[in-house]
């Protein structure tokens, strides 16, 4: 996972498998498991279920622009606007009678909606 870019570090990926969060067909997938070609990899992290096909695999670590040779993303469209939608909500809600929004959560606003965002 780590090689196609799915997981900033090696870190990441080893503890993805071990949490249980990357299958591979339908079985849970360990640190060391192998993938072959048409192997069906189903990653989910957070809210986001991710389904990969492996096309191929590398010898090393590839570039970003390379990734689309060795793995096909399956995720639907949906399930991404799902998560973006799920995050605007937990940055916009706000406890009754919190008051008004501290710097920092201003800025936290102004990254989800830029700069021209006035509540």
């Amino acid at each position: 996972m780590w090689w196609v870019r799915v997981f900033k570090t090696r870190a990441q990926a080893t503890a993805a498998c071990r949490d249980g969060r990357i299958k591979i067909g339908e079985i849970e997938a360990k640190p060391s498991r192998e993938v072959c070609s048409d192997d069906v990899v189903t990653v989910t992290d957070g809210l986001l279920v991710r389904t990969l096909v492996v096309r191929g695999v590398p010898k090393a670590r590839v570039g970003a622009k390379v990734v689309p040779e060795f793995c096909e993303d399956r995720t639907p469209p949906e399930a991404f606007e799902r998560v973006k939608e799920t995050q605007v909500q937990q940055v916009l809600a706000r406890e009754r009678g919190a008051g008004r929004p501290t710097k920092r959560d201003r800025r936290l606003l102004d990254d989800v909606f830029g700069d021209s965002f006035s509540p």
